[in-house]
């Protein structure tokens, strides 16, 4: 398989970043792509890392760059997203500490990314390079086993995406993805679970219209499932929202 296109894309904006030496073993993190690796390997693994820290708001890279660097989120939140060639600005998964990104940067030949990650929350990552990658699939072949599950794994998220995009209504798209990121970044408080998500984020998210998510949240509002504040969904019930799933 033949190289992709060579391009020359516009300079992104530089973030802040902070790099350091990778977190030493005696700080555990947990990941799928350390699973099955002995403490000795999980320290050589993450000493050939770096650390690096992205303010909210950075595209720590996009679909028009060359695959890499491999990442895996230590703190904070961030988020895959895809802009089409009309200018469509498509959300996708959130990622969690322990999550991966760029997974391409393993493959043998250079391509770029599928798609784009942003930091949603301030956010630490560690961070291989191309040539740390190739010495480390090399010595530890379960560090390759566990990233093609990965990607296994995001697959079947896609996989199940274009199921929903085909088969679901727009309220149960809306109900569904609201549901699944409450229980995978929600923060639980007195009044239920707080999603940061905006009205657009959430259209954007689940291929439907801005009036027909607002509807649909104006509902549920209604129906007690969820209570709306600015930049905020607080989901109140989840048996009432699996409804929206079900209806």
């Amino acid at each position: 398989m033949a190289p992709e296109k060579a391009f020359s894309p516009a300079a992104p904006e530089k973030p802040v970043v902070r790099r350091k030496r990778a977190l030493s073993v005696g700080q555990p993190i947990r990941s799928r792509l350390l699973e099955g690796l002995s403490a000795e390997e999980v320290a050589e693994v993450l000493g050939a890392a770096t650390t690096e820290r992205f303010p909210a708001g950075t595209v720590i890279f996009d679909q028009t760059h060359w695959a890499q660097r491999l990442f895996l989120l230590t703190e904070g939140r961030a988020r895959y997203f895809f802009i089409s060639q009309q200018g469509h600005r498509i959300l996708l998964p959130w990622l969690v500490p322990g999550d991966i990104a760029g997974v391409r940067a393993i493959l043998p030949q250079p391509f770029h990314y599928h798609v784009s990650l942003e930091v949603i929350k301030d956010s630490r990552f560690l961070v291989w390079d191309r040539r740390a990658l190739r010495q480390l699939i090399v010595r530890y072949p379960k560090f390759l086993r566990n990233a093609l599950f990965v990607a296994d794994i995001y697959l079947s998220w896609f996989l199940t995406a274009h199921i929903a995009l085909t088969c679901f209504t727009a309220r149960q798209r809306c109900a569904s993805i609201l549901r699944s990121i409450a229980l995978t970044i929600g923060e639980k408080t007195e009044e239920g679970i707080e999603v940061e998500i905006t009205n657009e984020e959430l259209a954007d998210s689940s291929a439907t219209s801005l009036f027909e998510a607002s509807r649909f949240l104006s509902d549920w509002r209604r129906s007690g499932a969820i209570l709306k504040k600015r930049g905020r969904i607080v989901v109140r019930s989840l048996n009432l929202l699996e409804r929206g799933i079900r209806e």
